[in-house]
């Protein structure tokens, strides 16, 4: 564990684990990158930043679940990465969360050390701006406890994009040293170009 300052709120870990893979074809959380299933891998990768690390999923993706990890299945369902976060800021109003999609398979150690160091608590969010398209990029960000609220406001609105959210609120946008981990491989083709990637590296 890293220590913190005392007056930050505590950080949980979410790993974004409950989607369809459509586009991919067959389920991103299960693809094995570094010697094990993704969802788990990115789950001991948040391990030593967080107090505790959860992994958002469906309730029908329980069945084939290690117990070793902690499973946060959502409470508000059919709404895709903005559900799970906002599941998890309900299931805990304190914490702040350090979440991030399981299909950022380039995503490192370094990148997570420099968003976690970066943080600034007094904003809602505290996240990397994409090098891909220069917008926030909601799938590795710190959510802090008042950000609740703030979606909450936007589902109301009738609008469920976490990104939306960020651009806005009062969010601290950070450039990446390591552009690559901010990759998201959503289909064969990207998982491929992804392959060579970690390959050089």
């Amino acid at each position: 564990m890293i220590s913190k300052e005392t007056d930050l709120p505590q950080l949980n870990g979410l790993v974004l684990a409950g989607g369809k893979s459509l586009r991919m074809g067959n389920p991103k959380d299960k693809i094995n990158w570094h010697g094990k299933e993704q969802r788990y891998y990115a789950a001991d990768l948040l391990a030593p930043f967080c107090e505790n690390v959860f992994i958002s999923c469906r309730q029908d993706q329980l069945e084939h679940f290690d117990t070793d990890y902690n499973a946060l299945t959502d409470t508000f369902l059919n709404m895709g990465p903005f559900g799970g976060i906002l599941s998890a800021l309900r299931a805990q109003r304190d914490k702040a969360w350090l979440v991030v999609a399981c299909d950022l398979p380039l995503l490192d150690k370094n990148s997570l050390e420099f968003l976690i160091r970066s943080r600034d608590a007094e904003k809602a969010a505290t996240t990397y701006e994409s090098p891909f398209d220069g917008l926030p990029e909601p799938l590795i960000t710190i959510w802090e406890p008042k950000s609740y609220p703030l979606l909450l406001n936007f589902l109301g609105l009738g609008n469920t994009c976490p990104r939306k959210v960020l651009m806005n609120s009062d969010t601290l946008i950070l450039k990446p040293n390591n552009p690559d981990a901010l990759m998201n491989v959503n289909t064969p083709e990207e998982m491929t170009k992804a392959k060579e990637i970690l390959k050089k590296s």
